[in-house]
């Protein structure tokens, strides 16, 4: 593995960047750290299609990157649609299925590596577990973010799932949360995936023949079957379902799931058990902030309503209080997140 910069404690080993990561790596060792940042945050995936960062406000995100909030942080790069999605991703269905599928068959891991891991939302939710996070992702500047505002205790590495990938050892849980669908070649990366050892735990699979809105090369219920012979495969609206319900999720054969929005799936677990999807009792909850002042809800954009919002679990309006913690009381609407677990500097 060649050598390149390693910023933040975030190795740049992205292929296809060598010009970049040389770039960076100069201004490095001549003690340009900002610099340095400022070349990798403004990189971007090859999916992406929005404006590239400015320079200025770059350096001001790296300036400033102390007493920003997260909200702040994703404007100073210019992730527009982007940011709404990870800012309200604690109480999207998708990442709620997330949740259920590994609380279901993987309750208390010791460690767990997480494939494209965006700005450390699953990761986040592991570690108050107590596990040891390990996440990569091909966008250094959604790694640079999960350290500075959503799971600083992980380790972090940039590089496309498709490149030859370091040593990373062995964990109890794998994972590969809303992405899959975007990774090619699948075979060369689920072989990878499956060589780190431990449970393989796979959510929100778009299904190709399911009129999806985003972008990426979803499956087929019959392709993910071939792909997965013998996981357990859920529709995602079920693990959703069985979250906000405190109830076990049930498993669907591939066949009987043609018609669903996406699928997820484990390899190498036993029974599910009942879900929570929650933190510890006593933990500081706030209200989505998707409702507004009157406790009514609003949505980001049309898009994210139209993209979220049926399978929502949450109320039109609620009565939640502005901060509560975790209890008894407070777990029904936490399951159903009209409270929300958030990071400190949201």
């Amino acid at each position: 593995m060649r050598r390149g910069p390693v910023l933040d404690g975030i190795p740049f080993l992205r292929a296809g960047r060598e010009e970049l990561a040389a770039e960076a790596l100069a201004r490095q060792e001549v003690g340009d750290e900002e610099g340095a940042l400022v070349l990798l945050l403004a990189d971007q995936d090859d999916w992406w299609t929005g404006p590239r960062a400015d320079p200025a406000a770059l350096r001001e995100l790296v300036r400033r990157r102390d007493s920003l909030s997260l909200r702040e942080a994703m404007a100073l790069l210019s992730w527009g649609p982007v940011a709404d999605y990870f800012a309200h991703r604690w109480s999207d269905p998708t990442f709620l299925a997330g949740l259920a599928l590994v609380e279901a068959h993987a309750p208390a891991p010791e460690s767990v590596f997480e494939l494209a891991c965006g700005i450390g939302h699953h990761l986040r939710a592991q570690r108050q577990r107590g596990a040891r996070v390990t996440g990569a992702d091909v966008v250094f500047a959604k790694l640079w973010v999960a350290r500075h505002w959503v799971v600083p205790e992980a380790t972090l590495l940039c590089l496309d799932a498709a490149q030859p990938w370091p040593e990373l050892g062995r964990f109890d849980l794998v994972c590969c949360h809303d992405a899959f669908y975007f990774l090619e070649p699948k075979p060369a990366i689920l072989q990878r995936l499956r060589a780190l050892g431990g449970m393989l735990a796979i959510s929100h699979v778009h299904n190709s023949d399911w009129p999806n809105l985003s972008a990426g090369r979803a499956m087929t219920a019959a392709e993910v079957a071939s792909m997965f012979p013998g996981a357990t495969i859920y529709d995602d609206a079920e693990l959703t379902r069985a979250l906000a319900e405190g109830r076990a999720p049930e498993s669907r054969p591939a066949a009987a799931l043609a018609g669903a929005e996406a699928f997820s799936l484990v390899e190498g677990a036993g029974p599910a058990r009942p879900v929570r999807g929650l933190p510890h009792d006593g933990a500081a909850l706030r209200r989505n902030p998707l409702y507004g002042s009157d406790g009514r809800l609003t949505w980001p954009s049309e898009r994210y309503a139209l993209e979220y919002g049926p399978r929502a679990t949450f109320p039109a309006t609620s009565a939640a209080p502005a901060r509560a913690v975790l209890d008894a009381a407070t777990e029904a609407p936490a399951r159903r997140r009209e409270l929300l677990d958030l990071p400190e500097r949201w």
